[in-house]
């Protein structure tokens, strides 16, 4: 059985820049790169899971996800030659304006489904030693829905969500990690594999 890091995009990954609108925008967050490929050599699996409401809301196609998400996965591997094992994203948001994505889902942060997902296609993988990492307050009640130890970053929004500034954290994180980079510290020293 193994560990695997489910790992939020914005803000944890690449700098929050709100809904981006041009993928050459993107830009990760400095140590990034290097934080994923330590967990890589560790044999550790590496899983993007994101709330990605943009297209629901009208402000791109479904398309435009799939190119940033590609994108991160590219500047990790282009920075560090580190890997992304799996990406799953959730397009729904009830608020939208494109019918056909404005739905309630099993697969919305914090609901559990992109992890089940990814069970789906890992087998091997243990909840109870895995990791979701995040800025949010959702991120953390995602893990605690799926069996996982949160680990909160306070980059992108997870000063506000500290401060109470930005959702309300409900569900106590294992951890508050300054970045991807002591997240990923945090997680080489305390794994169990």
């Amino acid at each position: 059985m193994r560990c695997a890091v489910f790992l939020d995009r914005d803000g944890t990954l690449n700098i929050e820049k709100g809904y981006i609108r041009n993928v050459a925008d993107v830009e990760l967050i400095p140590g990034a790169a290097r934080a994923v490929r330590a967990l890589n050599d560790a044999g550790i699996l590496c899983i993007i899971t994101s709330n990605q409401t943009g297209a629901a809301r009208g402000y791109y196609p479904i398309s435009h996800i799939h190119a940033l998400n590609h994108r991160v996965v590219e500047l990790l591997m282009q920075e560090a030659g580190a890997r992304i094992d799996a990406v799953y994203f959730c397009p729904h948001y009830e608020g939208g304006i494109v019918p056909e994505l404005s739905c309630s889902c099993v697969c919305r942060k914090p609901a559990p489904g992109m992890i089940h997902q990814a069970i789906r296609d890992f087998p091997d993988i243990d909840l109870k030693k895995s990791f979701v990492v995040g800025d949010k307050a959702t991120d953390i009640a995602f893990a605690r829905n799926a069996g996982c130890k949160g680990i909160l970053v306070t980059t992108g929004y997870g000063q506000d969500v500290l401060s109470g500034r930005y959702q309300t954290l409900d569900v106590a994180p294992d951890a508050v990690c300054s970045d991807i980079t002591a997240a990923s510290t945090y997680i080489l020293r305390t794994a169990v594999r």
